[in-house]
């Protein structure tokens, strides 16, 4: 994986999985990710997320959406907003329900 490089995050090449079904609010969602680079320190890559509903357990990461649009409902019932160009702090250990109602494509950053 090369560190000096650079990426087309808008149409890099993402595999989509269906998520396990304790994951799916209402019916099957398919997500997918791709690792772009990877140092000691961090981790960056693009995420892709279909339209539905699914939960998760986050881990401390940084994020720009880059297309798309929906939402990150935490467990406190705060809403978080996504669509293009929003960028998003998660931490390690928050509960979360993702909302999305066009197919949403982020980059993320996470340390290692």
């Amino acid at each position: 994986m090369p560190l000096d490089a650079v990426y087309d995050a808008t149409s890099v090449d993402v595999t989509l999985k269906p998520l396990p079904a304790d994951k799916c609010l209402d019916g099957t969602v398919s997500t997918g990710s791709r690792v772009l680079a990877r140092t000691d320190a961090y981790e960056v890559g693009v995420w892709v997320h279909e339209a539905g509903r699914s939960t998760d357990v986050e881990t401390d990461e940084v994020f720009v959406v880059i297309s798309g649009r929906g939402r990150v409902i935490l467990d406190d019932g705060t809403e978080l907003t996504l669509a293009a160009g929003t960028v998003g702090v998660l931490y390690a250990g928050t509960r979360t329900t993702w909302e999305i109602d066009e197919p949403l494509r982020k980059v993320w950053m996470v340390e290692r």
